[in-house]
């Protein structure tokens, strides 16, 4: 075993800084004082990250770090930290590492052996959950979606038969159609859509896919959605015996596996379903 992290090794470190998602007072003591102490700071942006840098008097180098040029300043982070300096990594807003590269360097990091240190703050994953209504967990974040519909319908397919809420990241041209997609797949569960959260308009919409999918909203500004989990039992009430056990085989289990899955879902035994399966077939 490859302890890959021991501060007494007083190796240079890469800092994970949370930023606000909006209002500026969101962030911690802990996090002005990483920005103010350590030698570079990379972000996605750096004139948007400036506004912040700026408002708390922060002075430190900055460069960028963004998914169009994650290989060449990745590379320079990398040996930046050679060079025994420490560096704080920061996104547009929230907790660097979701949904942006930060994962990479991350990973990079830690293969040179050089610390990587959490500062924690605000997230827009978790301060929509809290406020959705919704069961919090379990819950899965599935990020921004793929652009095509057909991508989409397949994501939510996989998340038929699941329990867990489901956390969404989406671009307000695309919310409509995402929130369309949804209620086409997984039928009219709850839902809450955060927007402009942390900032004067936030505003929380708590309501069913199928009244929002059908509606019209602000077109601005990015969205968190909170889809409300499935509850199993009520989703096989939907499907025949040959739909469900097709369900399972076009996710690439064999006839025998799929019949297993299906009894195990209904609580009767494979032989039950092998005599209907080939009755009805």
């Amino acid at each position: 075993m490859k302890i890959t992290q021991n501060f007494e090794n007083n190796n240079p470190t890469l800092y994970l800084v949370a930023t606000p998602i909006g209002n500026l007072e969101d962030i911690t003591l802990r996090a002005i004082n990483i920005l103010k102490e350590v030698d570079y700071i990379f972000c996605e942006d750096t004139r948007h990250s400036r506004i912040l840098l700026n408002h708390y008097n922060i002075t430190t180098k900055v460069d960028s770090y963004f998914e169009h040029n994650k290989d060449i300043k990745g590379k320079r982070i990398i040996d930046l930290l050679h060079a025994g300096n420490n560096i704080a990594l920061i996104s547009d807003a929230g907790t660097p590492g979701i949904s942006d590269p930060g994962y990479e360097i991350v990973k990079l990091t830690i293969e040179n052996d050089f610390n990587v240190v959490p500062i924690p703050g605000a997230s827009a994953v978790l301060s929509a959950l809290i406020v959705s209504g919704l069961i919090i967990q379990p819950f899965t974040f599935l990020g921004f979606l793929p652009r095509q519909e057909s991508k989409q319908q397949e994501i939510f397919k996989d998340y038929l038969f699941r329990a867990e809420t489901l956390v969404i990241y989406e671009a307000a041209n695309r919310v409509l159609k995402t929130l369309k997609n949804a209620f086409d797949i997984l039928g009219s569960r709850k839902v809450a859509i955060a927007k402009e959260l942390t900032k004067k308009f936030e505003t929380i919409i708590r309501t069913d896919l199928e009244t929002i999918s059908n509606s019209d909203i602000e077109l601005k500004g990015e969205y968190v959605i909170i889809i409300e989990g499935g509850n199993p039992t009520d989703f096989f009430k939907r499907f025949t015996i040959i739909e469900h056990v097709n369900y399972y085989i076009n996710k690439g289990q064999s006839e025998n596996d799929a019949m297993k899955s299906v009894a195990r879902d209904l609580g009767v035994t494979k032989s039950d379903i092998y005599k209907e399966f080939k009755i009805r077939r």
